[in-house]
């Protein structure tokens, strides 16, 4: 299906001479590294745009937790921008993005990931930000059959379409199996030196990478969203589920990448510190929920988001003592303290690991098998109806 030409023009024409600019989209994996690095070895001024949605995985759990302390620290978008030494503009859509995530039009993929509304959003926001800057075209690092929801050959015309960008959106990782684009037609860029990378082999990918000298990059397999992730998108579902809407804040999906979700009753479910880091960073939300901490032994802090009553903070105090280095001891005095600040101890034997249902973990749940209770229907995972609307997507 060819790619409708585009009918807009740059709001500013480059002088006479000046090289031709695009905006290359940098999630900070090896493919918009190398679809940047190759448009930049033909002479093109590239320019890197990220946008930030809140559901991006670096940045939160890799620097907290405890055991990631040895990993170097660094926003893998600016890492590369600095290896291709370009500027990268960092943009903040969460608000915007809400809509992307809670009514797609062409549906989840195999957990709460949008992909193909994602990209079509990401890609309308780099015209619109090119468009505004007179820059020329918009480079992507998208290859042909790698993701089985956004970057198929079917699919990446929709992607140029509904977004507005039509063929000034080049793909130069997979160009040679696309219709050309305005760039290649105009020779401003040449279609020769592009690439036909096809398929989720990442040799091809890897070759480049070393023939360009790019050593350390961060590996793509698990992609650069938590929606992708299914213990992520089982616990945003419950986050819908328990509240009777698909809403959410930006501290509701912060906190969904830290600690230990378990759900033991269906009006409250408890956060628990799997670590130092992550006690750190919950405290932050002390003043936000009940929460509970062991006085008589180490142990994590807990927060309770929900209502509960007396037997409710005693089962939360219990499982409280059972993820401490109290949980063989038997009692542990667990310091329970609600919004306002108001203390009170409990003493409690901790709950075996044995008593503890499997189903109370949201991390662990059988992500159908919970869903298809839920009470929201608009708040379940993707169901077969719920699944992309473009004919062979799965």
């Amino acid at each position: 299906m060819p790619v409708p030409v585009s009918s807009s023009a740059p709001a500013v024409a480059p002088a006479v001479d000046a090289p031709r600019r695009a905006v290359a989209l940098v999630s900070g994996g090896l493919d918009s590294m190398l679809a940047a690095k190759v448009i930049l070895e033909q002479g093109i001024h590239v320019e890197g745009i990220n946008f930030y949605t809140g559901f991006c995985v670096e940045g939160h759990t890799h620097a907290i937790r405890r055991e990631h302390q040895l990993k170097p620290k660094r926003n893998n978008a600016l890492w590369v921008a600095e290896q291709l030494g370009i500027k990268l503009h960092i943009v903040d859509v969460i608000e915007e993005y809400k809509d992307v995530v809670i009514n797609p039009k062409h549906g989840y993929g195999a957990n709460l990931n949008p992909c193909l509304d994602c990209k079509g959003f990401m890609v309308r926001k780099a015209r619109e930000w090119m468009e505004a800057r007179g820059f020329d075209f918009i480079i992507t690092g998208e290859v042909i059959g790698q993701r089985p929801m956004s970057q198929r050959k079917d699919t990446m015309p929709v992607v140029a379409r509904e977004s507005g960008a039509f063929d000034r959106l080049l793909r130069p990782l997979c160009a040679k199996l696309l219709p050309e684009t305005l760039p290649e037609r105009e020779g401003w860029v040449d279609r020769e030196k592009l690439l036909d990378f096809n398929g989720r082999n990442r040799k091809p990918q890897m070759a480049l990478a070393a023939q360009y000298g790019f050593v350390d990059y961060a590996q793509p397999a698990g992609g650069c969203c938590f929606l992708t992730n299914e213990q992520y998108s089982h616990k945003l579902a419950d986050l819908w589920s328990t509240r009777g809407t698909k809403q959410y804040e930006l501290d509701d999906i912060v906190l969904l990448k830290v600690g230990r979700h378990l759900r033991p009753r269906p009006h409250f479910k408890l956060i628990v510190g799997r670590d130092e880091g992550e006690n750190n960073f919950l405290q932050g939300y002390r003043k936000r929920f009940t929460h509970l901490n062991a006085t008589s032994h180490t142990g994590p802090l807990v927060l309770l988001d929900g209502s509960a009553n007396d037997d409710d903070l005693l089962l939360a105090a219990q499982l409280t003592a059972r993820f401490g280095h109290g949980r063989d001891a038997a009692e542990v005095e667990v310091s329970v303290t609600d919004i306002h600040g108001a203390a009170h101890a409990l003493r409690v034997t901790p709950m075996p690991a044995s008593d503890i249902p499997p189903e109370w973990y949201l991390d662990r749940r059988s992500r159908r098998g919970h869903i298809s209770s839920a009470a929201v229907p608009d708040a379940a995972l993707p169901s077969p109806s719920m699944k992309s609307s473009i004919p062979g997507v799965a």
